[in-house]
């Protein structure tokens, strides 16, 4: 219950912080935001405020943001719907009901035969059930729409879509949600800082007795600069160029008060998950300051950056093997496994995650952040927009790519996590 209560929350923090992001970047755009909704499925509650309805969903899995004109963004009324229009005094459609949930004695019933919630806004049907007469309404700007779930949404006229705005304002809304997880995951990292006993340096604080250190001549407070010439600036880099030579001969740059020498070792191999890494017996000093906790995060955040720069290079490199890549039941797996470990290492697991989701946001693939951006940037440079059929098959493609691809890493992560 613990690891499902803890996905839950750590991925629902991910999306909603992703969302937020194209929320917020989409209503200084001047974008009509027609719904940001926490959770996914069935309603359980809405609130409207300034041309936003707020959703609170079932399911406690993520969110989304519904902007006005974009392709997840549905707000056509088929011919032959049953609706109630609400008119104000300029005899004006205010409201347009067409769910069975909601009633207001004071609405006209209408079977619509047209509408234009884009344009021309009109709506045209038949009054009471009479069809002999077809009588036309002009709908108000800033009408609403409840939709038969029983949602209320603003409608979409044309100048508030998101086509309407420049391509440089669509571009900085659909680059803000990444933006959004790299923000996160500096900020969560920080946090993390400040629930440690300070933070790991290059800095040696304590030297293992009959250690490999101990016998090349490390002393407590050198300062290790660097393994094979690769700069080690943090605990991190230090410990990881370390651990990737097990038995192998390797030279350090070691700073004693102002001397500089190199220091030639060969790190002890130890056994651990099936892997092999390297040891040399060195406890790092910790800096408790303020400062080394937010530059922490920074640091533990761009380690993370090149971490999944290097994976994806080998995928690139060295062939795509579907291992490589976890969907919702390898991100859960893990977490249940994080969760055991305390609240510090949830955390830091929520830092890695929200730096993955952001980067992998931005690749190219349409129906991403990143092919939206593409999208944005051919756009800018023809000076003209895609055509909307070209667009549109296009993240039709992405789409299938991206559900055939789920739906094999899941498969996959089940046979590796739970079959085996």
């Amino acid at each position: 219950m613990t690891a499902i209560i803890t996905f839950i929350i750590v991925f629902g923090i991910l999306v909603i912080v992703h969302e937020f992001g194209h929320y917020y970047a989409a209503k200084k755009s001047g974008i009509l935001v027609r719904e940001f909704s926490v959770g996914m499925g069935p309603k359980i509650v809405a609130y409207r405020k300034n041309h936003t309805t707020y959703t609170l969903r079932l399911l406690p899995l993520g969110g989304y943001v519904r902007m006005a004109g974009a392709q997840e963004d549905d707000s056509e009324i088929q011919p032959g719907t049953m609706a109630s229009l609400v008119l104000n005094d300029d005899n004006k459609v205010t409201k347009i009901i067409t769910s069975s949930k909601v009633y207001d004695a004071n609405a006209v019933p209408v079977q619509i035969s047209k509408a234009d919630l884009v344009d021309d806004l009109v709506v045209e049907g038949y009054e009471n059930g009479d069809e002999t007469v077809t009588k036309k309404y002009s709908v108000d700007h800033d009408a609403t729409i409840v939709e038969e779930d029983g949602t209320e949404v603003q409608i979409a006229p044309r100048d508030v879509q998101l086509q309407s705005v420049s391509v440089w304002k669509r571009m900085i809304t659909n680059f803000a949600g990444p933006f959004n997880n790299f923000i996160l995951a500096i900020v969560a990292a920080i946090i993390a800082a400040f629930m440690m006993n300070g933070v790991a340096t290059n800095q040696l604080g304590q030297i293992q007795k009959n250690s490999v250190a101990q016998e090349a001549g490390l002393k407590v407070n050198d300062t290790i600069l660097s393994v094979n010439g690769k700069n080690t600036s943090s605990w991190t880099a230090l410990s990881e160029n370390i651990q990737n030579n097990p038995s192998k001969k390797i030279t350090l740059k070691v700073q004693s008060g102002k001397k500089v020498r190199n220091v030639k070792l060969t790190p002890k191999t130890v056994k651990s998950g099936g892997q092999k890494y390297g040891l040399i017996g060195i406890i790092p000093k910790r800096d408790s300051s303020a400062m080394a906790k937010i530059k922490y995060g920074f640091t533990y955040s761009w380690g993370t950056t090149v971490m999944i720069f290097q994976a994806l290079g080998k995928m690139v490199s060295g062939g795509f093997n579907i291992n490589q890549l976890s969907g919702p039941v390898g991100i859960y797996s893990m977490t249940s496994k994080v969760a055991s470990q305390g609240l510090l290492n949830i955390v830091l697991f929520t830092s890695m995650l929200s730096m993955n989701l952001g980067i992998v946001n931005l690749i190219p693939i349409p129906a991403l952040d990143g092919g939206k951006i593409l999208m944005n940037i051919v756009e800018a440079i023809r000076r003209k927009p895609i055509p909307e059929q070209y667009e549109n098959v296009i993240t039709l493609i992405g789409v299938g790519i991206l559900v055939l691809l789920m739906i094999a890493v899941t498969w996959n992560d089940i046979q590796r996590f739970f079959i085996k």
